[in-house]
């Protein structure tokens, strides 16, 4: 009996890990999230530049009523470095932040798709001339996806437009895509590909990455991690962009309700 209870305790607790790392493979999982991704990329300008920065990427759900909740994602880039625009020695400090705002139903269609649609923004908080565009952004954003058993596919796409800031730096105009697929195991292994591709109506170029990770949920006194590990390769990047392969290592706090 007491053999039975701990079989079937044990089968409830994985089961709970699995259901929050699979809530971690949508953008906009009612959850308390807290994500620092750490990217590190090679190639930069004539001189292969280097650059390491760590996103700090919060995400909080607000519940409106019963049927809808808004979801607030902020992206905060925090930045090192070095001759990326050929000899232009090391830069550290914070980068431009990108807000979204979406609103999405509580509940998925009869289909099972999750869907949210909203505003993204773009906010001059560089503290360094290279480690941003020094201009204000807007457009929309909008992010739909569909899970079944361990599977999660989806998409999750913006547009911003530049509208204001230093008129002597170019303008922003851009599409962001990032299609995404990912299973998760039983015992909460989420194995992820995706792509975060970027192209810019400016100057007509694609920057497009394409990411493979794995991530593993564990639980540290109560406290509910994700800990992520991956490859890129720079399958398309404008001139002066990164080369061959890049990799991060990230750490996510997860905070159910």
């Amino acid at each position: 009996m007491i053999a039975a209870l701990a079989i079937a305790g044990h089968a409830a607790a994985q089961e709970g890990t699995q259901e929050l790392a699979k809530q971690l493979s949508n953008p906009i999982a009612s959850l308390i999230s807290v994500p620092f991704q750490f990217n590190y990329d090679h190639g930069y300008g004539p001189d292969d530049g280097d650059r390491g920065l760590v996103n700090v990427q919060p995400v909080i759900p607000f519940s409106i009523n019963d049927e809808w909740n808004l979801i607030s994602r902020t992206i905060v880039p925090i930045t090192w470095q070095n001759d990326i625009a050929g000899p232009s020695g090391e830069q550290f400090g914070l980068g431009d932040v990108v807000q979204s705002f979406f609103l999405s139903p509580v509940k998925p269609t009869e289909g099972g798709i999750v869907w949210g649609v909203g505003p993204v923004f773009l906010l001059p908080t560089a503290t360094d001339d290279l480690l941003g565009g020094e201009k204000w952004g807007a457009g929309p954003t909008a992010v739909a996806l569909k899970q079944s058993d361990g599977w999660t596919i989806g998409a999750l796409g913006n547009h911003i437009w530049s509208f204001g800031g230093d008129g002597s730096r170019p303008d922003v105009n851009a599409t962001f895509l990032q299609p995404f697929l990912s299973y998760t195991t039983p015992d909460a292994w989420t194995f992820t590909l995706n792509s975060e591709s970027t192209y810019n109506w400016e100057d007509d170029s694609w920057s497009v990455p394409v990411n493979f990770s794995v991530a593993k949920l564990i639980v540290l006194d109560k406290q509910p991690i994700s800990l992520t590990a991956g490859i890129r390769y720079w399958a398309e990047s404008p001139k002066g962009g990164p080369e061959g392969i890049g990799f991060r290592l990230g750490l996510t706090l997860l905070f159910p309700k």
